[in-house]
């Protein structure tokens, strides 16, 4: 008989245990495996070398974390039954498997309109038939379907063990120490009131600080100016191969990927043909790579461009302000481009573009609740002393503009 009782030695967390026989299934699957290749960060790497780490790693950490979160909410006398703390733990582990290449890079790039939480879902009632039905909880947990609604903020909230892992992971990996939080203090203040995870008031200043380091690695990591060249020429560059592509242009692809190329897919022509799910679950980073290292090479110009500039780490400058980029400076630059170049007006949209970015890093529709020594349960941003908390609250945007260096 197979051990399937494992233990991981986590670079984060050091040993993590598999402590369920389908966890340890599930990981095995191909389609679980292929996380392996999918990078969690996307382009975050070519800022921060380290940030090499994949999904794999990250669902991994996550359900580390719940194993941790559960036997702390037993400790203070909340029921969770052995069958809904495997459930659980399987809806975590599988809650970023429907990330296609590059994850949030390339979303709705790919298939038009379809978010990787849809994907996932179906992926999910994909492997429950294979599974005989033993993810029907789990499922239910996911969609929040189940009795227990506290079990559902687990896996998706404000105060979610995927925002938990991703937080500290990230940070470990990118260096960047803003973004370090107390998860191990968080998890042991975690308690459940009215059906919902709230923190008892003593744990208030680990909560302000992983809210800050929130919205301090998005500036700083996810929405890094380099980042965002990166990550926005790799959409150009999937956003030109299709143009050619479905012009009748032949391109070197992969042949799951040949399918999403050649075809414009939208969310209703997904979720009716059962084919385009078969061959999503095929595709990971490997696939865009390929294909970019041998367009490089391509006669189209624009296409070659883009490819080799990526490949080189030749990217785009991206200036960021808190005004929208003038219309004029923009047209006054895309002239310049389309002469320095020799392009169309048409064609310059892959060389001069701008867009808006915003980071929320703390949201009062699915609040973060506080349990304080009275037993009642108020907001965090009333809770809380620190006046950034409630700035925190507000949406900031700020808009950027992208332009080749000639």
């Amino acid at each position: 008989m197979l051990n399937k009782k494992k233990i991981v030695n986590d670079p984060v967390y050091g040993f993590i245990n598999i402590q369920y026989e389908i966890i340890f299934d599930l990981l095995s699957h191909p389609w679980f495996q292929r996380l392996r290749n999918i990078k969690q960060c996307a382009m975050t790497h070519l800022v921060y070398p380290g940030a090499m780490h994949t999904r794999f790693q990250h669902a991994l950490g996550a359900t580390h974390l719940m194993s941790l979160a559960i036997e702390t909410l037993r400790a203070k006398g909340h029921e969770i039954t052995d069958e809904e703390a495997e459930a659980v733990t399987v809806a975590i582990l599988l809650h970023d498997i429907g990330h296609g290449p590059f994850s949030h890079a390339l979303e709705n790039c790919i298939i038009e309109d379809v978010h990787h939480e849809t994907i996932s879902a179906l992926i999910m009632d994909k492997l429950n038939e294979e599974f005989n039905g033993r993810l029907t909880l789990a499922i239910d947990i996911f969609n929040n379907r189940y009795s227990k609604k506290f079990l559902h903020q687990l896996v998706s909230s404000q105060l979610d063990l995927d925002r938990m892992d991703y937080l500290n992971r990230d940070s470990f990996f990118t260096g960047v120490s803003e973004g370090v939080i107390s998860y191990d203090r968080i998890l042991k203040m975690l308690n459940v009131a009215n059906d919902r995870i709230v923190v008892e008031e003593k744990g208030i200043y680990s909560i302000e600080k992983f809210i800050i380091a929130r919205r301090l690695m998005y500036w700083q990591v996810y929405l890094h100016k380099t980042v965002i060249a990166g990550e926005t020429m790799l959409f150009k560059i999937l956003k030109r191969a299709k143009e050619l592509a479905l012009n009748g242009v032949e391109l070197f692809t992969t042949p799951s990927f040949r399918l999403f190329l050649y075809n414009r897919i939208a969310r209703e022509r997904f979720l009716s043909d059962e084919q385009y799910l078969d061959h999503f679950v095929r595709l990971d980073d490997h696939d865009i790579n390929a294909c970019i290292k041998v367009w490089a090479d391509h006669n189209d110009k624009i296409l070659s461009y883009l490819c080799q500039s990526l490949i080189n780490r030749k990217l785009y400058r991206v200036e960021i302000q808190k005004e929208p980029i003038g219309k004029i400076r923009i047209e006054e630059i895309k002239r310049q481009v389309k002469q320095h170049f020799g392009i169309t007006d048409e064609e310059v949209q892959y060389f001069v573009f701008s867009d808006m970015i915003s980071n929320s890093a703390y949201k009062k529709v699915d609040r973060i609740e506080i349990l304080r020594k009275d037993n009642t349960v108020i907001d965090l941003t009333e809770a809380s002393d620190n006046f950034n908390i409630e700035a925190l609250a507000k949406t900031v945007e700020k808009y950027y503009l992208c332009t080749p260096r000639i």
